[in-house]
């Protein structure tokens, strides 16, 4: 069962890696606040959609969290893409691609500071493994430069906070399905990221784009939705609900190993050391995902008619692929 939850996060990852080298090519036509608000935009419309149909017009009430609810997409969807676009002014993208890949670490530190939640030694153990191994694929074993970062590692920071904390608040919303809470923190997100791409229009900081523009970014901006935005964000907020916020976080160690994967795809020639790079982090992944598995009880008990229900749907979640189709 738990194998199976991990499919959740794990096709989240791999959409958000294979998103990079996608829309890299759109960016020349489309500026990257531009393109992250229009890709959310048209996200959050389906999102809406997919609730309405799934759970009617109640669900998109906030049910008195309305200010948590504000809180978290704000810094879950416009606080990372927002900060993360401003840093890529600042720095290289694989100096941010290593910080971002300490999502797992600043998780663990957010539920300690929230909950008391002490974390377990060996899973905070193996995330500096794979972190360690994260840092070998993308400096090729030189990290210096790595402590010149300035302005664009205070950014990364912000934005890495920002994901941490919206990673740990779908851990406090198990009574609700992962498409709800997509949902209503996408609005709030969405919203925030409209107001300051008009902000920036409006200063001259950009201009917005022309509809030829958008034409001819389409088939990006069609993955960077349905894939990447809707499917991935789905399957991302039912990982955490099924795994936790710190396990699921582990996974976002594959982010940036993926991308690499996709660049060795179009003919890009690894070395040895960005070899073993890959090799560490996926070891470190598998073993943080057998050092938490719960342990078998010694003696079986007799499980109600309501509790098999509860295992086999504990949340009613709403499958991403199945709904939005592959």
């Amino acid at each position: 069962m738990r194998s199976r939850a991990a499919a959740f996060p794990l096709l989240a990852v791999l959409s958000w890696g294979v998103m990079f080298p996608v829309l890299a090519s759109a960016l020349v036509r489309v500026d990257a606040l531009n393109l992250t608000t229009a890709r959310y935009v048209l996200a959050t419309a389906i999102l809406v959609a997919l609730l309405l149909f799934r759970e009617g017009g109640g669900a998109l009430r906030p049910a008195g969290r309305a200010t948590e609810l504000v809180a978290l997409g704000v810094l879950g969807f416009a606080g990372f893409n927002l900060l993360i676009n401003l840093a890529l002014g600042q720095a290289a993208p694989q100096q941010i691609a290593l910080f971002a890949a300490t999502i797992p670490l600043v998780t663990q530190l957010v539920r300690w500071a929230r909950d008391g939640v002490r974390p377990r030694p060996a899973l905070f153990a193996l995330s500096l493994v794979a972190l360690v191994g994260i840092g070998l694929v993308l400096t090729r074993g030189r990290l210096d430069g790595l402590g010149e970062f300035g302005v664009g590692a205070l950014l990364t920071t912000g934005a890495v906070l920002g994901w941490a904390v919206y990673t740990h608040g779908g851990s406090r919303f198990g009574d609700w399905s992962p498409l709800r809470y997509t949902t209503l923190t996408s609005l709030a997100g969405t919203l925030a990221m409209l107001a300051a791409s008009v902000l920036a229009d409006l200063v001259g900081w950009q201009h917005a784009p022309a509809a030829a523009d958008l034409v001819a970014v389409a088939p990006q901006l069609a993955y960077a939705v349905i894939v990447a935005a809707v499917v991935a964000v789905l399957a991302w907020n039912t990982g955490v609900q099924r795994l936790g916020a710190a396990n699921a976080a582990l996974f976002m160690n594959l982010v940036p190993v993926t991308t690499f994967a996709v660049q060795i795809a179009r003919g890009y020639q690894p070395g040895a050391v960005e070899l073993v790079g890959v090799a560490l982090t996926i070891a470190a992944l598998v073993a943080a995902n057998l050092v938490t598995r719960p342990r078998r009880a010694t003696r079986p008990r007799r499980t109600s008619h309501a509790e098999a229900v509860a295992v086999a749907d504990p949340v009613a979640v709403v499958d991403p692929v199945a709904v939005v189709g592959r």
